[in-house]
Order: C-alpha cells, then structure tokens, then sequence
C-alpha cells in the first residue's frame, strides 16, 4: 500500500484551503487549529509539516495575528492538545467530531468531502460470506472498534452492531484486510479507502465488499467555543467558492470534492443516532 497516499493527500488538500480564505479582520490571541483524522494511513509526524504550512498560509490571508495547528490520529492526543491550546476550529473525522461535540461545544461550520481519505463510506468484505447475515456470528476484522456506538448507531445504519461478531482487532488498515486473505478472520470491516487501496493487493483479489453502509461526511469543520463569532462567520463565508476559478483544478489534483458551509442543524439526526 502507499502508505502516504492518503495523508499527502489529505494534508495537501488543507494547504490548498488556507491560500483561498479570503483575509479578515486581524484577531486577537493565537488562532489554533486541530486536524483530527482518525483511522487514516501514515503518522501524525508525516502530515505535519503540511499542516504547519496551511496554518502559516491561513493565518496570513485572515490577517490572523499568530496561529497554530496540531495533526493528531487519536482523541486521546487530540484531547490533550485542545485542553491546552484551547482551539478556534477543528477538522475532523466524522466520528471523532460526534465523540467530543458535547465535550467542547462543537460549532459545525462546514463539512469537507475528500477523496481516499476514508471514512465516507464504510464495507463490510470476505471471501467466503455472501452477505451481511453471513458475516454475523463469525469472525470479523477491524481498526474500526475503538468507536462501538459511532459503528452501532451511525455506520451500520441499525442493520448489526459490533457484538454481533466475533472481533479480531486491529491496529493498521492493510492489517485488516490481510485477516481475511490469510482466513484468520472471515469478514472484515473497512471503510471507503481501505477497499479502494485493496484492489492493488494482488492476494485480495478474492475478497469483495458484502454490505456498505449509506454514504457519510468524510470531514467535518468545527468552531470550538474558543472562536470569535465574527472571525468564525468571516472564515465560513468564504467555504462555497473555494473550489470555484482557478482553484478548480487544485481541489481536483489534490481529492477535495467538496468543501461547503454547514450547520449543527445539518448533523442533528446523526448527532442523535450518536446519543443512542
């Protein structure tokens, strides 16, 4: 697997997005932003440098007078790195945004669609089972457990939930899909950009998704109680044009599909499926 595909991806796209936000009023105190990707390939130590350049590149068209950003892979370290940076916004994955909405007061205020970097739509795959009913009851592979009610309530749509099967974790995405090549797990469950990165795997040819779920924001832009109510609403006016001229072609190069403004409003069913 590439295993910096989807970072580089993801993390260029960011880079992109800091250069067309148009420049605000200068805000006073430091500007933080979190990048929360879980279940994504590559380190936190890999993206960095190119969250540190988005940082620099928004903070200069915001006018913001100091900024910071921090990537993180985990909630736990995203939880350590918030309760002392205190935040203006974060970029996360959709679980991990449902996670600690309550916790920090989550704002939406856009939602990023990216493509290959995971968590759009999620697959259960086999090579023996047929369909989903085949699948309970055995042994199933994941790096996707850590979040039962995300999976339960959001992911699964009501059709299983994760004790349901027989769980054989994981900690790495190609570890997953390898479970079931080698029969050490009968079904696995993947997401979006771990079945498009296992077509490339010659001794996965046999394995093939038997359920998907309904399609989810891959990325959601959130305000943390931190942000000025100006410099939020002047950083989320901008979100519907920056995909449009001449950086069409960027959003295109680096996987971006869409990036658009959103509202808490937006994520209320999902919000409350989470709460379950």
């Amino acid at each position: 697997m590439r295993s910096l595909t989807r970072v580089g991806l993801l993390s260029t796209g960011l880079v992109a997005l800091g250069g067309l936000v148009p420049s605000s009023a200068v805000a006073g105190g430091t500007v933080g932003i979190l990048v929360l990707k879980e279940h994504g390939v590559g380190s936190a130590a890999q993206a960095q440098p190119y969250v540190d350049k988005f940082i620099a590149t928004a903070a200069k068209q915001n006018g913001w007078s100091d900024a910071k950003g921090q990537y993180h892979t985990t909630r736990g370290a995203a939880d350590t790195w918030v309760q002392a940076q205190k935040p203006h916004y974060g970029i996360l994955s959709l679980g991990a945004f449902l996670g600690l909405k309550s916790k920090y007061n989550l704002d939406v205020i856009g939602q990023v669609t990216v493509a290959r970097a995971g968590g759009q739509q999620y697959h259960l795959v086999s090579k023996t089972a047929g369909d989903l009913a085949a699948c309970k009851g055995k042994r199933v592979a994941t790096d996707h457990g850590d979040d039962p009610k995300f999976i339960d309530n959001v992911v699964s749509g009501g059709k299983f939930k994760l004790a349901d099967f027989t769980l054989v974790a994981t900690q790495r995405p190609l570890q997953t899909i390898k479970k079931v090549v080698a029969g050490e797990a009968d079904c696995a469950l993947i997401d979006d950009a771990q079945l498009q990165e296992m077509g490339h795997i010659d001794e996965a040819k046999g394995v093939a998704s038997v359920w998907k779920s309904d399609k989810l924001v891959s990325m959601v832009v959130a305000a943390f109680p931190a942000a000025p109510l100006d410099e939020r609403k002047a950083f989320q006016a901008s979100f519907s044009k920056i995909c449009e001229g001449d950086a069409k072609s960027t959003c295109t190069e680096v996987g971006i599909q869409s990036f658009k403004s959103a509202s808490t409003t937006d994520f209320a069913t999902l919000v409350t499926a989470y709460g379950k």
